[in-house]
């Protein structure tokens, strides 16, 4: 299971005057804001840009300018991944060391949608353990509870952070998972797929790149 919300794409405009720096070509810059006040490239600016996007990292820079915020809730198994890409990303999570005993523990709480019956009734037994050792907590604020639950809690247990990420990281993250055989990589490509100009600046490039 994985849910991205509150996608925010930023700094657009700064990017594409910053693309045209190297030949002081902010003349032909064509871009501009809509009634909406969202910014759109214009024919010749998303042409450079593409251009610059196909031609490789070395010359596609303005992307690590174009910044992504969302709010990710995803298993831990998931998010072990993820921290993999520690170049272009920030992050700020939910914390378990915290708000672990915060609340009852529930099927709700945990990626389990691709489990077995067998695996279902296992886990609803950890669930039921976590929970006690949080009541006792709770009731006792003896550490020993804490460390239970915190040592028992299954890598499905899902956690929501709040990332900020750009475009340059954004393709890497993408030609390097979209094919991966976890389905939530699949829906995080999937939402690559839908930011804007996503085509002609990430998924339409060359594989090597």
């Amino acid at each position: 299971m994985i849910k991205l919300e509150r996608t925010a794409v930023m700094n657009l405009e700064n990017a594409v005057r910053g693309m045209r720096n190297p030949m002081n070509s902010w003349n032909k810059s064509d871009s501009y804001f809509d009634e909406d006040g969202i910014y759109r490239l214009g024919e010749s600016d998303l042409g450079l840009a593409e251009r610059l996007a196909r031609a490789g990292s070395d010359h596609r820079k303005y992307l690590r300018m174009i910044f992504v915020s969302v709010d990710v809730t995803a298993p831990l198994y998931w998010w072990k991944e993820y921290d993999t890409y520690k170049v272009g990303t920030v992050a700020n999570s939910t914390s378990t060391m915290h708000k672990i005993h915060s609340k009852t523990f529930s099927r709700e709480d945990f990626s389990c949608d691709r489990m077995s019956e067998t695996a279902l009734a296992c886990l609803d037994h950890v669930i039921e353990v976590l929970e006690d050792r949080r009541l006792k907590f709770i009731e006792t604020k003896d550490t020993a509870y804490w460390h239970d639950m915190i040592q028992l809690l299954p890598t499905s247990y899902n956690q929501m952070r709040t990332t900020t990420l750009n475009y340059e990281t954004l393709i890497n993250i993408y030609y390097a998972r979209r094919n991966h055989k976890l389905p939530e990589w699949h829906a995080y490509c999937a939402w690559i797929e839908n930011l804007p100009y996503a085509k002609e600046l990430i998924t339409t490039l060359r594989e090597e790149q």
